[in-house]
């Protein structure tokens, strides 16, 4: 079946993470996706975990996409990349702002032959304001943008979630922007640019941080994996050595909690019975549900705290996830034969589409291995549709 984008065509110009990222997102949901590398290949087909010389984050990434390989930096190679971009309804770009407009790839340089195109712009710090030519990565987005000083333990330093997930925001706001633009294009006719900044990504993450601080002079700092004030919500000690995570802190969940444990006194211990009280008392709390967690195999602990409708969960790894049944029965691990014949597995799409669903078609494919296919398409196309055929 075809994705709720399938009449979308996307010219993806960048590499590594954020635009990339972007561009997998909108081919899972049906859109095609010509993705343009240099002659020597995105930088990403050589991170992460190499495989019998492949990259398995490149076979997730670049799946569902078509790989064109273009020099951009001759002349040649960007007038087959403008008549690429001339023909997409989306173009996403994740290069230093100014470099696209340099090779005549800009935007001003594309709407007069295609005024329905909606250009995606990924940086790290927007196309406007004083650090707007810098360069940038999702690791300095993630700094900036306030989420790195509120993760990590404590009294330790500040730290990263272990994903890249600045790029990965980005990526996202890059699909809503782009999304967002063409839901206005059936209207008017019209494209326009979308400019995502990596560090603005993040921060639309930051909750009310911004009020907390310049309001009530409260500045949100690192807590490791509790939330002060709430509890108990925290990950516990099993007997089989695994963490699970328990969030009871409404009153009614709490006193859930408590039945589970066999602890019916705590309901009614002025130091548990309020949410404020379990908050001031979290510590002394959370030792005595560490106490009776460790002394459970994390199975017969999930199934108690499900008897008792805790939410509840066992802190995953990625092996976890392969197991779990749910996963599997939604659709969330999905197995791809990378170019090379590895089979492997990677995530599913969300969110899930009654009707028209995305899919996982194909594994990142070998380096310019659709350049002739595409450029004999484009040969053989005869003009564009208009906006207004394109949005009708």
């Amino acid at each position: 079946m075809e994705g709720p984008l399938a009449r979308l065509r996307v010219v993806e110009l960048g590499s590594l993470i954020a635009g990339p990222f972007a561009g997998q997102l909108l081919g899972d949901y049906g859109a095609e996706v010509i993705k343009i590398e240099p002659p020597e290949g995105d930088p990403l087909r050589r991170w992460g975990v190499i495989h019998q010389g492949e990259g398995l984050w490149w076979t997730s990434i670049a799946r569902n996409k078509r790989s064109v390989a273009i020099d951009l930096r001759t002349e040649s190679g960007a007038t087959l990349a403008r008549r690429l971009a001339v023909s997409a309804d989306i173009v996403i770009e994740n290069f230093r702002p100014g470099q696209v407009e340099r090779w005549g790839l800009g935007y001003d340089d594309l709407v007069g032959d295609n005024p329905g195109l909606v250009m995606v712009h990924v940086s790290g710090y927007g196309r406007t304001g004083p650090r707007s030519t810098e360069a940038g990565f999702g690791s300095i987005g993630e700094a900036m943008g306030g989420i790195r000083h509120t993760t990590g333990p404590a009294d330790g330093p500040s730290s990263r979630t272990g994903i890249s997930l600045g790029d990965s925001l980005a990526g996202m706001f890059a699909v809503i922007g782009a999304l967002a633009a063409i839901e206005e294009r059936h209207h008017s006719g019209k494209g326009q640019e979308v400019d995502v900044a990596l560090y603005e990504a993040v921060a639309a993450l930051m909750e009310s941080s911004l009020a907390d601080a310049d309001v009530a002079g409260v500045v949100r700092g690192r807590s490791g994996g509790v939330l002060p004030g709430v509890a108990p919500s925290n990950a516990y000690p099993t007997l089989d050595g695994a963490e699970v995570l328990i969030a009871a802190n409404a009153d009614s969940v709490f006193a859930r909690l408590c039945h589970a444990m066999g602890r019916r006194e705590l309901i009614t211990d002025e130091r548990y019975a309020t949410h404020a009280a379990r908050g001031a008392h979290a510590t002394e709390l959370d030792q005595c549900i560490a106490t009776w967690t460790a002394s459970q195999t994390s199975d017969d602990l999930l199934a108690r705290l499900s008897d008792q409708a805790v939410p509840s969960g066992r802190v995953y790894t990625a092996v976890d996830a392969l197991a779990d049944p749910h996963y599997r029965a939604r659709g969330m691990i999905q197995r791809l034969t990378s170019s090379g014949g590895v089979s492997m597995p990677v995530l599913g799409v969300v969110p899930r589409f009654s009707r028209t669903p995305g899919s996982v078609r194909t594994a990142g494919p070998e380096l310019g291995a659709d350049t002739e296919g595409v450029l004999q398409e484009m040969a053989d196309r005869v003009g564009r549709p208009s906006a207004d055929d394109v949005s009708g």
